[in-house]
């Protein structure tokens, strides 16, 4: 079983940023799942807040955001290929030197949609990513 995890791992690897988002999206529709758990597990601790969620309830909701790169992970080269998808404007010096000051604003001001697909993308390539 591990020689099969291995190719597997191996495999994987070799995929780029684009199409390990496209994996992660295809196997949470397979097998109904989602790969945003830790997202999902920091939500409920928010709603239970008493005023602090009260108020949080009713402001109006976030349509900009900040994406910041807390943490580049492990595969440093991956991260920063998925931040030039990103940002073609980098430079390959400019990216690197992002990933490894992290924790790191990546893009400014940006919509939602964009945000999260940015977000999938690094977090893909094994970056810890906030949207702030």
């Amino acid at each position: 079983m591990a020689n099969k995890t291995d190719k597997l791992i191996d495999e994987i690897s070799t995929l780029t940023a684009l199409e390990l988002s496209e994996l992660v999206k295809a196997l949470e529709e397979k097998f109904g799942v989602t790969a945003m758990a830790p997202v999902a597990a920091a939500a409920p601790a928010q709603a239970g807040g008493g005023e602090a969620g009260a108020s949080e309830a009713d402001a109006p909701e976030q349509t900009t955001f900040n994406v910041v790169i807390a943490n580049g992970g492990g595969n440093k080269i991956a991260v920063i290929k998925a931040l030039r998808e990103i940002n073609p404007q980098l430079g390959l010096k400019d990216a690197k030197d992002l990933v490894e000051a992290a924790p790191k604003e990546v893009l400014t001001g940006v919509n939602k949609a964009t945000a999260e697909e940015a977000k999938t993308k690094l977090t893909a390539a094994g970056a810890t990513v906030e949207l702030k």
